[in-house]
């Protein structure tokens, strides 16, 4: 057939000089497209007696598949080629010193877990942990708050959800760390010392409240203790804590459901020139609850109250962390903001002691 071999000759010098995907893929369209020389010689067969089209046909098949053929390979040569000129271009030399990262730090929460671990250590509290998914009893009955008690309601509460005719007792994302008091006592009975820290769980968001925050409680049980013993416990914290020689607390009558007597603490402080200083000042400043141990939450730990007797105290860590590291926005404690944890965060090396300094 007339004009095949000059076809081939025309498009595969084409092909050889593409010098790009894009010119590549215009050689092909010129040659196999629809409308390209080649469609349009096959479409020409029809015309063609039946001897002539022997000839043709096949002539014009076995063009179209060497210049496929050829383009192909056009095409994964070009590709090889972007790849070398690609990887010269990010070469590296791995034997390089690496570029410096800024050092790891540690949150502010952790770093404060770990001074309340090691104060409450030094006065012969173990820590004690438990799960953030409680059961309804451990989270409200054992702790002997009532069915009607506003914290037991879906508005401050968060209940997971159960399947319809789910008739086994609810569970909630705990709202304290109480019910690890209950825990303890079932598994250690008295006497007994221990704090909890950990997460707890409530529907609320606003600067100083967040959904999800932070609190240590802390439990002793012994036969003769009293609210003196809590007092002096509670003192020789904020001293330590505060890192100052000389703390006033004062105790003010509550009611908290797992305590009787119950009291609020404040802690004398001064706020002078916009800048909190503890232990000195007019001021006082609330910072935890606390009191005796409610019969009722002892038997339900299975300690006999006739024999033994306790106080417990509760406070959010992040509060505590705020009011001594400055700190004034909860809500940035739960952001991932880096710069902030760089201007607020503690060396990673430093690990809180009483001996060394809790936060030096």
């Amino acid at each position: 057939m007339d004009g095949v071999a000059e076809l081939r000759a025309k498009y595969l010098a084409k092909v050889a000089q593409a010098g790009d995907a894009a010119a590549l893929e215009a050689v092909r369209l010129a040659a196999l497209g629809k409308k390209g020389e080649v469609a349009l010689m096959m479409r020409g067969l029809g015309q063609m007696d039946a001897e002539a089209r022997k000839s043709a046909g096949p002539a014009l098949n076995a063009l179209k598949d060497e210049l496929d053929s050829a383009i192909r390979a056009r095409r994964a040569s070009l590709e090889d080629a972007a790849l070398e000129a690609r990887l010269r271009a990010e070469w590296l030399d791995v034997t390089l010193p690496g570029r410096p990262r800024p050092a790891g730090t540690i949150h502010p929460v952790s770093q404060v877990m770990d001074e309340l671990t090691a104060i409450f250590a030094d006065m012969g509290f173990a820590v004690a942990e438990g799960p953030q998914v409680e059961s309804d009893w451990f989270n409200f009955d054992a702790l002997n708050i009532p069915p009607e008690h506003p914290a037991r309601q879906e508005m401050d509460t968060f209940y997971m959800a159960r399947a319809p005719g789910d008739n086994r007792p609810p569970h909630v994302l705990r709202t304290h760390t109480s019910p690890v008091q209950i825990r303890a006592m079932q598994a250690q009975g008295a006497p007994l010392r221990v704090i909890a820290p950990g997460r707890v769980y409530r529907m609320d968001m606003d600067q100083t409240h967040t959904p999800m925050f932070h609190q240590v409680e802390g439990l002793a049980i012994d036969r003769d203790l009293s609210m003196a013993n809590l007092k002096w416990v509670l003192e020789e914290f904020c001293r330590a804590y505060f890192e100052v020689d000389g703390v006033e607390l004062r105790f003010r009558a509550s009611h908290f459901p797992f305590t009787e007597p119950s009291a609020e603490v404040d802690i004398r402080c001064s706020w002078e020139g916009g800048q909190l200083k503890i232990g000195e000042g007019e001021s006082w400043m609330e910072i935890l609850g606390s009191g005796m141990v409610h019969p009722h939450v002892l038997r339900a730990g299975g300690i006999d109250p006739d024999a033994w007797q306790g106080f417990a105290f509760g406070m959010g860590i992040d509060r505590i962390a705020m009011l001594k590291y400055g700190i004034p926005d909860l809500r940035a404690f739960f952001e991932s903001d880096l710069r902030w944890l760089r201007h607020y965060g503690f060396a990673a090396l430093d690990v809180p002691s009483l001996a060394g300094g809790l936060s030096a």
